[in-house]
């Protein structure tokens, strides 16, 4: 996924307080509320922490594809314990660590 411009503002307020008129950047944006309209650096820095914090948590998404299902995780508890199920799901940390690549 990449952040855009549009990304951002949605997280600042509620509501539909911001528009474009024409293409979506920051030259085009236009403000419909009495809320202030954030300088072009302030979306810049927003949209690169939101990018940063993504791509920080892709082991938590290559994770969540590699796990067994509850159901069998919950199988692996009742036939080798939790013992046993830690080291199932550990593999899958150990080849996703966090901060990892």
């Amino acid at each position: 996924m990449t952040y855009t411009l549009e990304n951002y503002l949605v997280g600042l307020h509620t509501g539909q307080w911001f528009g474009f008129d024409g293409e979506h950047t920051y030259a085009n944006l236009v403000i419909h509320s009495d809320d202030t309209k954030p300088t072009e650096q302030e979306c810049i820095d927003g949209v690169t922490a939101l990018q940063t914090i993504y791509d920080n948590n892709q082991y938590q998404r290559d994770r969540a594809t590699e796990y067994p299902a509850i159901a069998d995780q919950l199988d692996d508890i009742f036939h080798n314990g939790v013992k046993g199920w830690k080291a199932t799901i550990q593999l899958t940390k150990d080849k996703y660590p966090k901060g990892g690549n």
